[in-house]
């Protein structure tokens, strides 16, 4: 076949047996390209079956959790504690903190405010001239006050009087043995060297209609003595504030002197 009798290419490719003649493709060729994507209507796999395919045939057939995390992150500690021998059944000690300042009170500022010096003269007339300090055992509550009323305490022995103290001048008085620092000094053996405190206080109280008045009222108190403080012949409970009222009779110890606790407008 000559080349003249030949078709040229032009030619073969218009020409119906060409290739690119559409009318001559197979029947595959005419359906639409998808480039990759599915039909909607194709049956797409469940959770669970693209889970179990990704996970590659079921053997990781979950997901990476928080426990998982936390269970790891257990293992790799174990792991250091054992690499660098520590004992992982006892807690790690915490480093201690540095001290912190204290600035609560000692007690020596308190002993010494309630320290009373003794001069040379006041311990020859207490018959005690080695003493140069006396330690307060009572300390004035921040409610103490001086009283408005002018209460006296008349003492008696037996049935007669024998001595009107005045108690309104200052908001405390200390009763005992030792003259050095008692206000009003007992001489009888059985009384402690500070026995008892009558002890004035500012007290706020309410009455039923809910209006609150303030007073001052004396009380007294029992500095843990020896044989005790009595009021109307009932022994008071040591180191307790002890509500005083008009006509009480006090007694220290086996003492029998009774103080009569009176003001001048009971008269």
């Amino acid at each position: 076949m000559s080349s003249r009798d030949r078709p040229s290419r032009d030619a073969r490719s218009r020409s119906p047996g060409g290739y690119r003649n559409r009318d001559r493709r197979q029947p595959d060729f005419a359906r639409t390209r998808d480039n990759g994507y599915a039909s909607r209507d194709r049956p797409r796999p469940t959770g669970d079956e693209h889970q179990f395919d990704r996970a590659g045939g079921g053997s990781r057939d979950r997901r990476y959790t928080e426990d998982d995390r936390r269970e790891e992150r257990s293992r790799d500690r174990r792991r250091y504690d054992e690499a660098n021998g520590r004992d992982d059944s006892q807690p790690p000690e915490r480093a201690k903190s540095p001290p912190k300042p204290n600035f609560a009170n000692s007690g020596l500022l308190a002993a010494e405010s309630n320290t009373v010096r003794v001069t040379s003269e006041q311990a020859s007339k207490a018959g005690t001239p080695d003493v140069t300090g006396v330690v307060l055992k009572y300390h004035e509550p921040p409610e103490a006050r001086k009283p408005a009323k002018n209460w006296r305490l008349y003492v008696f022995k037996g049935k007669e009087q024998v001595e009107l103290i005045q108690i309104h001048k200052q908001s405390a008085y200390l009763v005992g043995r030792d003259r050095i620092v008692s206000d009003i000094p007992i001489a009888h053996p059985s009384a402690s060297k500070q026995h008892a405190v009558i002890q004035y206080r500012q007290i706020t109280e309410k009455n039923e209609f809910g209006d609150t008045k303030t007073m001052i009222k004396p009380f007294i108190i029992d500095l843990d003595s020896t044989n005790g403080t009595f009021v109307n012949g009932t022994e008071i409970p040591a180191s307790r504030y002890y509500e005083l009222k008009q006509s009480d009779v006090i007694k220290f110890g086996e003492s029998t002197r009774e103080y009569v606790l009176l003001h001048e407008e009971s008269a």
